[in-house]
Formats: C-alpha cells, structure tokens, sequence
C-alpha cells in the first residue's frame, strides 16, 4: 500500500533506529562483549534478564547506583573526543556500589540528545562496554532517545549536544556487607589515588579555563577517564576486613565521608601525607578558590576512602600498589560531626 505523502517521525529527525538491521548488528556484537555468567536473553529485545543462582550466593542483596557524567560531557564535546565519556559514566555508577562491598554484575544506558550522529554514539558505546569489561558487569540494556529541539546543535562543535545517564545493579552477600556501622575513634583513613578530576567540579573548571586552555593540554588532562576501582577492592576485600568506603565525588571530602560514619564519628584529614597532583593546585591558582572549596569540590587526587584498623594499613597499601594503585594514611576517625583538614 503507498504511503501519503507528508511527514514522518524520520522528516522530524528521528531515525527508525530499531528497524535498522545494521545498527542493532553494530551495537549488539559490543553489549555481548560485556556478558558474564547469569545473563539470559536477547540484547536488543525489550528487557533483560539475570539469573542470581550463578552467582552462588546463599543471601544476596541487591545494591544500586544512577549517575551521569555531568559538564565533562561538554568537554568531550568541544574536544571532538567521546570514546573515554563513557568510562566515566560506568565508573560514577559502580565506584558507588562497591562503597557497600557489592560486586556490580548489571549496567545499563541513556543516552539522550537533539540529532542522530552514529559516530559519536558508537564512541560512547566503545567507553560503555570497556568501563564495563573493567567493573566485570554486564551491558544488558539502554535507550537511545533523539530528541529533535530539545538538545542543542553542533554550533562551533564537531557534535550536537548530548545528555548520559547510567543504571547499575550489583549483589553481595548481606554479611558482607559493608556499611561503616563498626567503625571506632583511632581507625585509620586510607586514601586511594584518583586519575584526576574525575567527573566533578566541571562546571567550575570550565569557568576558571578558556576554550585554548580546554582544547589545548590541559583539556587533554581533564578528560581522562575517572578511575574505576571496582576489581582491586573487590580482591582487597577478600583479603581483609575493611569497615567503611566512601566514594570521593561532588561535595568532595567534606560531603561524602560523613555519608558511612556512625553518629558521632567523623574523620581529621592530614593534606599533607599524600602528593596533590600539580593540576589540582594550578587550578587553584588560576581560579583563586580558596583550600575549603577545593577539597569540598574535588577529590584532590584522592577518589576513594578506606576505613580500617590501622593495623591493616601496610598489608591494603600493599595489596593496592600490586594492581597499580597508589595509597597514603590520609587521616583518622575521630569523636565529632563534622570533618576536619589540617589547616583548613
């Protein structure tokens, strides 16, 4: 039967994505490269499936996490690169779920924006699926929305405007669970190095340095991808008994700690036992933002917090060293309510 002449939801600028054999062949070979045992059914299908018994747990509970990536997305944009943006959306999401000891074992996607534009897209599936590889979770799903006038067009940039959103689900054990309820006063702060600014403050870092200053090195700098901590702590943890994690994010130091300790603990923070990266303190600088802000905002080269008996120090830095991950005793767990920083 002839179709009328007139409008398509195609001439609106929406591609019939799903109906196009060769972009589900594209997309599908690269969300099967992410599969692990338990996951049942078709990856382009309408839902996903996972079957917990292949997990071998005897009293699993579920944990999750959504997050996004925030303005780095307009970094990536202006750069023209957006193979590592995706990386940074799986980290955001499974560095929350491994804070409560959990193994991520589901992810899936969002990616929303005004026009079809394949090659950006398949390159933020290529960062997906290796942040995936990395956390050891699957890819089972996502939705692809094109949005005509709602994002905003390339302009002066390779690419229109685009939006992330990530879904994590991960399992663990319910007396494995970490939760920071038996933390004391005289545990001991273990800091984990951070791969720089991670996917916070961007907003602010984007004012503080020009379009060249962006295009040029430091921009390079500030789209490395946020470090995924996932399959280091998961072998620490077998290892030994860490009571708390907190995942250093928006709100920096002061705003996250806080979040696993008990009423009436918090942490001293000593700056001074760890190597701030150069970026971070020309940042500063240029920005004139004071240290309160820095360490409320960024992660400071730290992106993730251990708590434990200082006992354990040593044999954690260790351990973490052995799978590439510089550590420092940043600090101690103290009687308050508040966290402190030496000097700040």
């Amino acid at each position: 039967m002839a179709q009328p002449a007139g409008l398509t939801y195609e001439k609106a600028g929406v591609p019939h994505l799903k109906g196009d054999p060769g972009y589900n062949r594209k997309i599908v070979s690269l969300i099967r490269s992410t599969h692990r045992s338990g996951v049942i059914g078709n990856p382009s299908g309408f839902a996903a499936l996972f079957d917990l018994k292949k997990l071998s747990l005897r009293d699993p509970l579920l944990v999750t996490s959504t997050d996004g990536v925030g303005t780095k997305l307009e970094l990536a944009r202006l750069r023209g690169k957006h193979d590592t943006i995706g990386i940074d959306l799986v980290a955001m999401c499974v560095n929350d779920v491994i804070t409560c000891g959990a193994q991520p074992v589901l992810f899936l996607d969002y990616y929303a924006t005004g026009q079809y534009e394949p090659s950006a897209m398949f390159e933020i599936l290529r960062g997906v699926t290796r942040g995936c590889k990395d956390a050891g979770c699957a890819l089972v799903g996502g939705e692809t929305a094109i949005m005509p006038g709602f994002y905003g067009s390339k302009g002066s940039h390779s690419t229109g405007q685009y939006d992330l959103a990530g879904f994590c689900v991960g399992v663990v054990e319910r007396k494995k669970l970490i939760t920071g309820r038996t933390l004391k006063a005289g545990d001991a702060v273990l800091g984990l190095a951070s791969s720089g600014f991670h996917s916070n403050g961007y907003s602010l870092l984007r004012k503080i340095y020009g379009r060249e200053q962006l295009l040029g090195e430091i921009g390079k700098k500030l789209l490395t991808p946020t470090r995924i901590y996932v399959k280091p702590l998961l072998k620490l943890l077998k290892a030994l008994p860490v009571k708390g994690i907190a995942n250093i994010t928006g709100g920096g130091f002061y705003d996250n700690i806080p979040r696993v300790m008990p009423e009436g603990l918090t942490a001293q923070i000593h700056a001074a036992q760890w190597p701030v990266p150069k970026l971070f303190e020309s940042t500063a600088e240029s920005g004139n933002i004071t240290p309160f802000e820095m360490f409320r905002t960024f992660n400071m080269g730290i992106g993730m917090v251990l708590m434990l008996d200082p006992r354990y120090i040593v044999a954690a830095q260790k351990q973490l060293l052995s799978d590439g991950i510089s550590s420092w005793k940043i600090g101690t767990v103290v009687p308050g309510k508040k966290v402190t920083i030496d000097g700040i």
